[in-house]
């Protein structure tokens, strides 16, 4: 009788050991070779070209980064409700009481005055306020540091908070400019286009001045110093405005603020001339502004 651990085995045929069926084994694998192992009809291991699957890393196009943080940051604007406070309901607010309330002395319609200074205090609301708020506690919390280890570079970090902000002022100046025309603002074609422009260049320098406060001081500093210079702003833009009443000294010293400049800039585009003066006074405080910034801006 055989052991019921074994098979029987024929007379006279080699015995089967452990090393003699592992030898068989392996020499059923090698035999298989590229085509696949023996018996079997899996393919073998070389079925793939050699480097299909050798890592390559390397950052996206500066171009498609741009485009993730553009709206990444876009995204985040719009999701907050202290932003679109600022940014929307203060602006219309402002706009609809000053054309309804009889406040001051100014020619009929209202529209005419306010829409270009409202435009100056959305643009101030959206790029410099709202954006060094949001900078400065993006550096508290770990946020830009997490992006400072990204491929993008500084530059384009600033850049695409830029765009999230330009994009938010167009829509800024569509609504108000709607809410305008139900008050018979009067526009033309050429006040329309040297308004986009100044409010593009207006963007730009308020964008660079809120980057350089939000992303070189404390989160609770910026807080207070950004809502403390958007009242002052707001009042020194208005004295562009009630240019009748300020003596000529004050006018011009002013002028040479970014509201200011901005302010006057918009008000003689919306008659259909074009402010060298203030468009100057915008270039310098850009630049000046957007040289700090990416010199001194930090991520924690």
């Amino acid at each position: 009788m055989t052991s019921p651990r074994q098979s029987p085995r024929t007379p006279g045929a080699p015995r089967t050991t452990r090393a003699s069926r592992a030898a068989q084994d392996t020499d059923g694998v090698g035999t298989a070779g590229a085509t696949g192992v023996a018996g079997t009809s899996i393919p073998g291991p070389n079925r793939f070209e050699p480097g299909t699957f050798t890592p390559h890393p390397a950052p996206a196009p500066v171009s498609r980064m741009l485009a993730a943080q553009t709206r990444m940051e876009l995204t985040l604007l719009l999701r907050n409700g202290e932003q679109i406070l600022l940014t929307m309901l203060i602006p219309i607010t402002l706009l609809v009481v000053l054309c309804l309330m009889p406040i001051g002395h100014f020619d009929e319609p209202r529209a005419n005055v306010f829409v270009p200074a409202i435009m100056t205090v959305a643009v101030m609301s959206t790029a410099f306020t709202g954006q060094a708020i949001a900078v400065g506690f993006d550096r508290r919390y770990g946020a830009l540091k997490r992006l400072g280890a990204t491929p993008l570079p500084r530059w384009g970090v600033i850049a695409g908070k830029s765009a999230a902000v330009t994009i938010v002022v167009i829509l800024q100046a569509i609504i108000i400019g709607l809410i305008g025309l139900a008050f018979g603002w009067h526009w033309t074609w050429t006040g329309l286009v040297l308004g986009a422009v100044i409010i593009a260049l207006g963007t730009v320098t308020f964008s660079a001045l809120g980057l350089l406060l939000g992303g070189t001081l404390k989160a609770e500093i910026v807080l207070a110093l950004a809502n403390i210079l958007w009242f002052l702003f707001i009042a020194i833009g208005s004295l562009v405005i009630v240019r009748d009443n300020v003596p000529t000294a004050v006018h011009w010293i002013a002028r040479i603020t970014p509201s200011g400049a901005l302010s006057e800039a918009l008000h003689q585009a919306a008659d259909g001339s074009f402010d060298v003066f203030g468009v100057v006074i915008l270039v310098v405080w850009a630049v000046v502004a957007g040289t700090l910034a990416v010199r001194w801006f930090r991520f924690t």
